[in-house]
């Protein structure tokens, strides 16, 4: 949706995200997923961030069996979610990310969306601060140069 900003485009079956060219990954609500309240428990979003970075670094030429070989990780510092309306059992979603900002030395921050895919709402968004740590001391470790070409942004911030 070029020249327009997304987050006000009228509602549509289509899923309408933040940014252009998404990593999407296609998750379903389980039962498991369900809290007593009758709709997708908070936790759950957590994971779907998690599957669906996981799934955009192994795109990008980072897999999770590349950073055990090297000992070196991204590890989530910081995340703020924010939660739109409730996802319930059956509904099939959508997770997006982006990759917005990255220093190639040690940090890399993402984006993250989740749209419901029958009626293109958004039901949470996210951004997740990581830091690369080496895996055998869990410190700060100079991202390795594997992890420096990929993680690039792949998106742009508005300006604030």
């Amino acid at each position: 949706m070029i020249g327009r900003d997304p987050r006000f485009a009228s509602e549509s079956a289509l899923p309408t995200f933040d940014y252009p060219d998404p990593h999407i990954v296609e998750l379903g609500v389980q039962p498991g997923d369900i809290d007593e309240y009758g709709h997708v428990n908070n936790s759950v979003y957590l994971r779907w961030f998690d599957r669906a970075a996981w799934s955009h670094s192994a795109m990008l030429g980072v897999p999770v069996a590349e950073c055990v070989r090297l000992r070196r990780g991204m590890a989530s510092h910081r995340t703020e979610i924010d939660y739109v309306l409730a996802a319930t059992l059956g509904d099939r979603v959508q997770a997006a990310t982006w990759i917005v900002q990255s220093d190639q030395r040690l940090r890399v921050e993402r984006r993250f969306q989740v749209v419901r895919s029958s009626d293109g709402t958004t039901l949470a968004r996210a951004r997740t601060e990581y830091v690369c740590i080496n895996l055998d001391s869990g410190r700060a470790a100079r991202m390795p140069e594997i992890f420096s070409r990929a993680y690039v942004a792949t998106a742009e911030l508005p300006d604030s």
